[in-house]
């Protein structure tokens, strides 16, 4: 792909995913873009084993936008870091097509593995803001991963998770599309849990003879 046409397709992800953007001249602006940029001619030098050149520009990058993309990573087309600072890509990750990630995301490692140490995400996943994905297993496609979540172990596609450690709260078979970019409005396990606990004591108040109290 030449750098025309890599730039096109950029400004259609921005432009598609981010309302703020007011023209396609704004997106030469982005930290995304440039990280993103930078990764792909990082990534090429790493794979032809110029291990110190592709780090030492992965570096600078991290200096310039305070995104980090280990340029050993694999990631597809239509990546979006949205307000991107703090996000870390670590080098064994794989990223699909038309993910999108917010800010102070990171996809490690546990410390404990060899080899594939990063986790794999699938097409048209959702990873929001804070989010933490470690280990080396896969995100299956069209999930979403909720704010502040922390993943530890795999998920199916289509999910979505929340809490810490990440636990599945939902499960489909619909694809989740791809402007549907809503972290706020995500199923909450806590008080999900808390409203059958109380509903659990209201019951057996009341089979004692007793009163029910909000707790």
């Amino acid at each position: 792909m030449g750098f025309v046409q890599y730039v096109k397709e950029e400004i259609e992800v921005i432009r598609e995913r981010d309302p703020a953007i007011k023209s396609d001249w704004e997106v030469f602006l982005y930290p995304s873009f440039k990280a993103i940029l930078r990764y792909r001619i990082a990534h090429k030098l790493y794979v032809k084993k110029h291990y110190f050149l592709a780090r030492f520009l992965s570096q600078r990058t991290v200096r310039k936008t305070g995104i980090e993309i280990h340029p050993g990573a694999v990631i597809g087309k239509g990546l979006f870091i949205d307000h991107g600072h703090g996000v870390v890509i670590g080098e064994t990750a794989v990223i699909g097509n038309n993910v999108t990630l917010y800010q102070g995301v990171t996809l490690g490692g546990t410390g404990k593995e060899q080899g594939k140490r990063h986790p794999t995400v699938g097409d048209n996943v959702m990873v929001c803001a804070g989010a933490k994905v470690l280990g080396s297993f896969t995100i299956g496609e069209n999930s979403k991963i909720g704010a502040g979540s922390v993943v530890l172990k795999e998920v199916p596609p289509n999910c979505t998770v929340v809490g810490v450690p990440g636990r599945i709260v939902k499960q489909d078979n619909i694809r989740i599309p791809r402007e549907d970019l809503d972290q706020v409005n995500l199923p909450d396990p806590v008080k999900n849990e808390i409203e059958m606990l109380k509903k659990a004591i209201s019951t057996i108040q009341q089979q004692n003879g007793g009163y029910y109290e909000d707790i």
